[in-house]
């Protein structure tokens, strides 16, 4: 299995999120600065509402590149453990596998890859932190919304 096409899916999904904030943050500044929001009394609040709103889309543009510039470097070799890069495959006690992605960031990211859905997770959320430096075979339990659910680590690629 090759991480490679799964990297590749990942960039260009985040290179979407850059661009698609960089036109929101264009919108927004044009707004911002037009002519017919200039405030006619007091009250007129609309040019400086999308001043913030601006101010806001630019964070979020500094945010996708700070995203996309975390994953260009993200080791994509075979992974022996739970570490940034590897591609985590767990079964649970339903026998249903999971497909999970180790990022440093962009958690919540569903790519598609040879059949299968990865979920990418980030080493801050409960999945990953209970993953790093796991290898395969291991066990991992997680508690979630007071449920507790248990998975068997079936491979590390």
């Amino acid at each position: 299995m090759n991480k490679i096409q799964l990297h590749q899916q990942l960039m260009v999904h985040l290179q979407k999120l850059l661009e698609s904030a960089k036109a929101a943050a264009q919108r927004a500044h044009e707004t911002a600065t037009s002519e017919e929001n200039i405030a006619e009394n007091k009250y007129d609040t609309l040019a400086l509402e999308a001043a913030y709103l601006a101010q806001g889309q630019s964070q979020r543009v500094t945010q996708c590149q700070a995203d996309l510039d975390a994953c260009i470097n993200l080791p994509l070799g075979k992974s022996n453990k739970g570490e940034l890069g590897a591609l985590v495959v767990l079964v649970d006690e339903n026998e249903q596998a999971k497909y999970l992605l180790i990022c440093p960031v962009a958690g919540g990211i569903k790519l598609q890859w040879n059949q299968h859905t990865v979920l990418v997770v980030t080493p801050q959320s409960p999945m990953g932190a209970a993953l790093l430096n796991q290898q395969e075979d291991d066990q991992v339990s997680l508690t979630v919304a007071n449920k507790r659910q248990d998975y068997d680590i079936l491979q590390i690629i």
